[in-house]
């Protein structure tokens, strides 16, 4: 199978990333940051614009201070890891913010990605539960997460050990594509444990985090961490958990969003399936085969595609530049895509006889197969494949 292409070079912060990470130096409250970076259009405009026009929009006595003198080492910290290769930062504003997350609970002011931002678009079910998972809630989450992305779904969750780890490890495995939210810096792995993991990801998909590089954990990060994992996933997947879960607020900031959430059922003397069932018992649906998750979003991912429909007809933004992308035409002649399109028959086929005869990986043709269908070449349904009639 061909490797995956390199990540984009990264460009030197600018004008406008130098301050939209001021803003975010300045921390405290999220609201008149957002309000003052709307109001101006820019970070650096917004930067520019002084005293009065932060105090009108809302910003704290101690924001403002932080602003006009901000922290030289954290400042420092964040454009050197700003400028390596892959790393990306994305204000609310920025083109390639994800649509999903935008709609979501209280999104973030920017996001901090290591990785291919673009995948932040891609239809994707949250796989969360325990830390502590029995080996069966280990096995289930593993089996979900492949069956997910050899559908052509991506893969989110929080990096945390146990039914995270499972679903970020069997969605690599099965050379889709996984999302890690992170309660730390972008470039802090917790567990320690999991940091060749968080390389991984990092190389095939995309870290995401809201704190500056080198925050460290801390016990208030993981519940709103919990928000952006709800926000980027078209539905939420309780595998197991306690009566009282991190895994469970997820699964509210997911309802409360508007967006489905499904949970295993287990034993009744298993403590682990007393939150998943409490769940059930308040309306999350109940799920034993990762089929039923499948066809339950297809109507959302439709949603979803109009969005990346209209992302598709502006530019790629990389740090400061823009990139033109390559006509349909062009992507047409491209010899994997001419492969999958010889692959592909009247008949449904699903994504593992896809990637069997192509010889690509499942995010390779997850991602053409999705160009292809916004192109109304391809159509969709219960995970299988077929030339449009």
């Amino acid at each position: 199978m061909p490797p995956a292409p390199p990540p984009p070079p990264a460009t030197a912060p600018g004008d406008d990333a130098h301050a939209l990470l001021r803003l975010l130096v300045a921390a405290g409250a999220v609201e008149p940051r957002r309000r003052l970076l709307e109001r101006h259009g820019s970070a650096a405009q917004a930067l520019a614009a002084g005293p009065a026009a932060w105090r009108e929009c809302g910003l704290a006595a101690q924001q403002m201070a932080k602003l006009s003198r901000p922290d030289a080492v954290r400042l420092e910290n964040a454009e050197k890891w700003l400028r390596e290769p892959g790393h990306h930062l994305l204000d609310c504003r920025h083109c390639d913010y994800p649509a999903l997350l935008l709609r979501g609970p209280n999104p973030p002011l920017a996001l901090f990605v290591a990785g291919d931002p673009t995948l932040l678009w891609h239809p994707s079910v949250a796989i969360v539960g325990t830390r502590g998972p029995t080996p069966a809630g280990t096995a289930h989450a593993a089996d979900f997460a492949h069956a997910l992305a050899r559908s052509g779904l991506a893969v989110t969750s929080g990096l945390a050990a146990g039914i995270d780890t499972a679903a970020h490890e069997a969605t690599l495995a099965a050379d889709g594509i996984t999302v890690a939210v992170l309660g730390t810096g972008p470039d802090v792995a917790y567990p320690r444990a999991n940091a060749r993991l968080l390389a991984r990801i990092a190389e095939r998909g995309a870290v995401v985090s809201e704190h500056l590089p080198g925050t460290g954990p801390s016990t208030w990060h993981f519940p709103t961490r919990n928000r952006i994992i709800a926000g980027l996933s078209l539905a939420t997947l309780v595998i197991e958990a306690a009566w009282q879960s991190g895994a469970l607020i997820t699964a509210r900031l997911a309802a409360e969003a508007g967006r489905d959430v499904f949970a295993l059922p287990g034993s009744i003397r298993n403590p682990l399936a007393r939150g998943c069932h409490r769940l059930i018992r308040e309306g999350a649906g109940l799920v034993e085969d990762p089929a039923e998750v499948i066809a339950a979003l297809a109507p959302q991912a439709q949603v979803l595609a109009q969005d990346l429909r209209t992302r598709l007809d502006a530019p790629i933004h990389r740090g400061e530049e823009a990139v033109s992308r390559p006509a349909k035409d062009s992507a047409r002649e491209d010899p994997d895509y001419q492969q999958l399109w010889l692959a592909l028959g009247h008949d449904p086929t699903n994504m593992d006889e896809l990637v069997t005869r192509t010889g690509l990986t499942a995010a390779a043709v997850s991602s053409m197969l999705l160009l292809m269908e916004l192109d109304g070449r391809v159509q969709a349904q219960h995970g299988r494949y077929f030339r449009n009639r």
